[in-house]
Formats: C-alpha cells, structure tokens, sequence
C-alpha cells in the first residue's frame, strides 16, 4: 500500500489526525493493533476542554457531543469537611464537557469510515523502517501475513508501549519521567450521579473523586496504594470508602449502584522531548502522560494532532516546511503547562505521606487559598478549562 501520511494507532490521536488531514486533502492510512470492537470501548478519560470542544465542532464531529455530552461550568473541592465551588465559566469564560473517550473515538470511526477513509484494526505494527529517507515504510503483520504501507511521513500515535517511539535512534530522545507512590482504583457504576459537577475531595485516608459518564452513569475513583490487589476490593468495601472520603459535607449522600468495571491505574508522569524526528512525528502518550488529576490527557493528544494536521498542511499545499520543523517545540510548551498543572493537582489532593502532618497541613492551606482567592482560583479554573494558547 501507498499513502501521503501512514498513522500508527487508532486513539483519539491518530483517528483525528487522520480526520483532519482529509479536510486538507491528505490522504492517510491509521493501523491499529487491536479491533474496533475494543477500541470503540475501552474505557479511559472523560473530560474535554473548551478548545478540544471546539475543534471537534468545527470539525463536523459535534452533533452527538453537543447533544449526550454533559456542560460543566465549575468543580466542587471537598476538604476540611467544607464544601467550594471554583465558578470556572464565571472566572473564564470556558467551560469543560464530560465525554467519555471511547465516544470520541466512535464518532471519529464513524466519521472516517464515511468519508472513505481506511483505518486498518488487527493490524500490528512490528518496525518502522526509512525514516531518514523521503519514502518510509511501516511494516505490520495482519491476517497472519506481512505487509507493508509506504508514505511519505509517519505519526505515531500508538502510546506509551507502541513501537513508534522505539524506531528513534539511541541517543536522540531524552526522557523525563516521575513516578508517584500511589495508583487510582476506578469504577464505573449504573448510579446516576449524586452531583452536578466533579467533586475533587480531600481526605486524611485519601484522595476521591466523584464524576460521571452519563445522567445515569456514575465514574469514581479512589487514591489506593500502587500495588495494590483489585481482588481485595470487593464493590462492598468500594461503596464504604467512597462514603468514608465524599460524605463529608452535611446532608449529602453516595448514589450507589451496580458496579459495571472496576480497575487500578498507575499514577506516572512522563515526557519525551523531542517529540519527532526526521520522518516520524510522535503525539499523544506515545510522547507525554500526565496523571489524570488535570484531565489532560486526551485534550493534550487533540492538541498535538490540530498542530499537525496544521504543519501537513502547510507541506503538501505550499511546500512550507517550517510548520512541520517547529512542530515539538510548540507543541511541547502545553505539554509542560499541562504537565505542571497535573502535578499541581496530584500533590494538592493526594495524600503524598501518611505520616507526614505538615505536608497535610501545606495541601489544606492550598486548597483553602484555591477556595477564597479569586486570583488563584482563576490560575485553576483556566488550566482546567484548556488554555486557548500556550
């Protein structure tokens, strides 16, 4: 096969870039290792900025986010047994939407595959070769026979263990990575939510937070230890955790429901730079993963593909190529903000130390600043919400 821009990995990333390169006129092949079938519902972030909001919208790709997304126009902290609201919209102008992305990623599938486009599932990706060279090659393995695509630039969008990053020479890439001593167990629950907006609680056992996926489905997490066992975490002692650390505040209670899923998240921070190199451009948690504290990840890989698909752009329509030389170093100016500010928020909530009495004390005082301070809660509410430009 022959394509101008040969995609690895059908995330949110790659099935974008491969959406926003037709509406220049580019043609793409994505490959994805697994089927569409578990791509289409596994289950991972929820929430949108504004801007990623908007550049599904102007898309095309709005009308089902528009109707079943759910508007948030703030967050609710919970600590000290007091309950604040940080009025994002009101401070902003912006607002966040609870979209869960398998949905994303349906829309975006369903998109592609009207449009004509080929996305190729049960296609794995096994070494990228000529990347130094105008003609690349992404050789994949798919109904038990080996193939190759050839283009003329590949993105890799196949995360953190996909074999984009890998095909980089030793030596080129330099990696900055930070592991936290805790993980997030997560469940998703039939129990309408008990609550209009995110609740971020802080609590002496640990953090919780309360979201959502739907008028009817409940998502919430726990702050558990990074090894823990899900087998030791039977739905009884869930729902009795979750009371422990969100029933803090007077006359509000759990919904509780059947729980559908259940799952331990490691929590890592981890950016690559540079973020492409010769031929390959990287996006997505192939390069960067923040922990899910800020709700930054998949805005950060829809952030990386509209830079792009921008640079593509420039290349094919007017031989530019300073679109596509400048692509890491802006794109790497938003990962770091929203790197810091996930950082911001894992050390704000979390119980970082057990035995530590001082550091409790420091997150409360942030967390009540956050809460009384206009100007600070305008620095959270517009990291939160997505900055327009970074």
């Amino acid at each position: 096969m022959r394509t101008q821009v040969g995609i690895v990995g059908a995330g949110p990333a790659g099935l974008m870039l491969s959406h926003l390169l037709h509406r220049h006129g580019i043609a793409s092949v994505v490959l994805e290792s697994r089927s569409r079938e578990h791509v289409e519902h596994r289950l991972r972030a929820g929430v949108l900025e504004q801007g990623s909001v908007d550049l599904l919208c102007r898309t095309g790709l709005g009308e089902r986010l528009l109707r079943e997304g759910l508007r948030h126009e703030g967050i609710e902290l919970r600590f000290a047994g007091e309950s604040h609201r940080v009025p994002m919209t009101e401070l902003t102008g912006r607002a966040i939407t609870v979209y869960g992305q398998q949905e994303v990623v349906k829309d975006l599938i369903a998109a592609r595959l009207a449009a004509g486009g080929t996305i190729l599932f049960d296609a794995e990706v096994t070494r990228l070769d000529g990347l130094d060279s105008p003609d690349p090659v992404v050789h994949y393995r798919r109904d038990g026979r080996e193939e190759e695509l050839r283009c003329d630039f590949v993105a890799g969008c196949d995360g953190f263990h996909g074999v984009s990053r890998g095909a980089v020479p030793d030596g080129v890439l330099t990696s900055y990575e930070r592991a936290y001593p805790f993980a997030w167990l997560g469940v998703l629950a039939a129990a309408a939510p008990a609550v209009e907006e995110l609740v971020y609680a802080h609590h002496e056992r640990g953090f919780a937070l309360y979201s959502m996926r739907s008028p009817q489905v409940s998502r919430l997490y726990l702050q558990v230890a990074p090894d823990e066992d899900l087998a030791a975490w039977p739905d009884e002692r869930i729902w009795a955790e979750l009371r422990v650390r969100l029933e803090t505040v007077p006359g509000w209670s759990l919904t509780e429901g059947p729980v559908l899923e259940k799952s331990i998240t490691p929590m890592r921070s981890f950016v690559v730079e540079p973020m492409q190199w010769e031929r390959l451009y990287l996006a997505g948690d192939a390069v960067h993963i923040v922990p899910p504290t800020g709700a930054k990840g998949m805005n950060l890989a829809l952030a990386d593909v509209a830079l792009l698909g921008d640079a593509f752009a420039a290349w094919y329509d007017h031989g530019r190529t300073d679109l596509l030389a400048g692509y890491s170093t802006t794109a790497l100016r938003r990962v770091w903000r929203a790197q810091h500010f996930s950082w911001w928020m894992t050390s704000m909530l979390h119980r970082l130390a057990h035995d530590d009495p001082y550091e409790a004390k420091l997150q409360t005082a942030t967390l009540r600043y956050a809460a009384t301070s206009r100007a600070y809660a305008t620095s959270l509410a517009e990291n939160y919400v997505g900055l327009p430009e970074v």
